[in-house]
């Protein structure tokens, strides 16, 4: 069994043939897959949709990138949701400082408000850290006594061990694929296990083998058999043992 941490399979880009990319998911033996929203408007029909298939677990969060259809308010109503919905993680929220025009201090408002959350309902993080790894650290060593997962990690080495010790996981998916990504793959290839989750962050983020295409969660067995040759250990161990850390970092429930 696989389990994808990160699948936005809530996005539009799936509203012709979600049921089609669900069943294929299943076939490759993907089981779970943890669905974090982006703002406020997507929680609903989130909602909705995890809640009519097996399988699918939200996170309800505001991400960085879409300051535009966030309000302060929306983190009471974060709190009103996570009170009422008991969902598996705060997220997608975090820092990005890679885009031009995303003013840096209102993303720290909507990040350091959901860490506070995160602590006060004991719940993990799901962290979208672009450029911006260090000052990921810095907030969570601040608020303390967290956990989560920074997805699609793009840090050093030493950023990840300091994520460890604070209680964080490292997402890998399709960028772990190409060849030119030789930093990441080195990681991939010496980093303990038990700090490891596969995710696709579909519809984005595709495999070097579907480069420019849609993304789905049933590729993520592609990012399991790179990481598995990568460090030269069977396919089977990499899935279980990913899919277990999923399993104890959300508290997932079959």
């Amino acid at each position: 069994m696989l389990t994808d941490s990160h699948c936005h399979l809530d996005a539009a880009e799936f509203d012709a043939d979600r049921d089609a990319v669900i069943a294929r998911a299943l076939a490759a033996g993907v089981r779970r897959q943890v669905v974090p929203a982006i703002d406020a408007a997507g929680w609903p029909a989130l909602r909705r949709l995890c809640s009519q298939r097996a399988g699918l677990y939200p996170a309800y969060g505001l991400h960085p990138m879409f300051l535009q259809a966030h309000a302060p308010e929306h983190l009471d109503l974060l709190r009103e949701w996570i009170e009422r919905e008991r969902p598996v993680a705060i997220g997608e929220c975090g820092l990005d400082f890679f885009v031009e025009g995303l003013d840096h201090q209102t993303q720290q408002l909507y990040f350091q408000g959901q860490l506070a959350l995160a602590r006060e309902f004991d719940l993990p993080l799901i962290v979208h850290a672009r450029r911006a790894v260090e000052a990921v650290i810095v907030a969570v060593r601040k608020v303390g006594g967290l956990r989560g997962v920074v997805h699609s990690y793009a840090g050093s080495e030493e950023q990840a061990r300091q994520l460890w010790d604070n209680g964080f996981m490292i997402g890998l998916g399709g960028p772990v694929t190409y060849d030119r990504a030789q930093r990441l793959r080195r990681m991939a290839a010496r980093m303990p296990l038990e700090h490891l989750l596969l995710e696709t962050d579909a519809p984005d983020q595709p495999d070097a083998e579907h480069r420019g295409q849609r993304n789905e969660p049933a590729r993520l067995t592609r990012v399991c058999e790179v990481i598995a040759e990568l460090r030269g250990q069977p396919y089977e161990e990499i899935a279980r043992v990913t899919s277990e850390n999923a399993t104890r970092l959300f508290g997932l429930r079959d």
